[in-house]
């Protein structure tokens, strides 16, 4: 698959963070909230660069795909939610969700087309509950096509 780099939010950039929510790597400034795929459907794409793990004890973390007016976008609840996967745990390796494992896919999903108007600026964000996320990285980019994909009830691994 080829990339364009103003689709793109993360290039293996580190999810690790104290409980709350951070904002993870780039933001695509849409210039005017609009349509993103212009009439076509458009996928969120998060996979696991480096393992996702908490050093101690067990907590989780969700991916959301949000906008703001601001580029940079808030992390207080008052940006607009467009995605929010489940929940998956992290702990140690042994432990840990195998959707946070090197090379899984946690979140492939369709763009919604309906609901919640997009604010100038795109981005992903992490939510980290109850305990700190001591490592991982995750790459995170907008596609057109996912043709080769398929649903799985595990997360899909490479």
């Amino acid at each position: 698959m080829i990339l364009d780099e103003r689709n793109e939010f993360a290039d293996a950039v580190s999810v690790a963070a104290s409980a709350g929510t951070a904002n993870i790597g780039d933001v695509i400034d849409l210039s005017v909230a609009r349509d993103i795929g212009n009439g076509e459907p458009m996928y969120l794409v998060i996979n696991v660069d480096t393992e996702i793990i908490t050093g101690g004890s067990a907590g989780t973390i969700a991916f959301q795909l949000v906008s703001d007016a601001s580029g940079t976008i808030a992390t207080d609840g008052s940006q607009t939610v467009h995605f929010k996967s489940r929940d998956f745990v992290t702990d140690d390796a042994a432990a840990n969700d195998a959707a946070l494992s090197a090379g899984a896919f946690p979140v492939v999903v369709a763009l919604p087309m309906e609901g919640q108007a997009y604010e100038r600026y795109l981005g992903v964000q992490a939510v980290v509950g109850t305990t700190t996320v001591t490592a991982g990285k995750i790459n995170a980019f907008l596609t057109h096509d996912v043709s080769k994909w398929k649903s799985y009830d595990a997360p899909f691994q490479a």
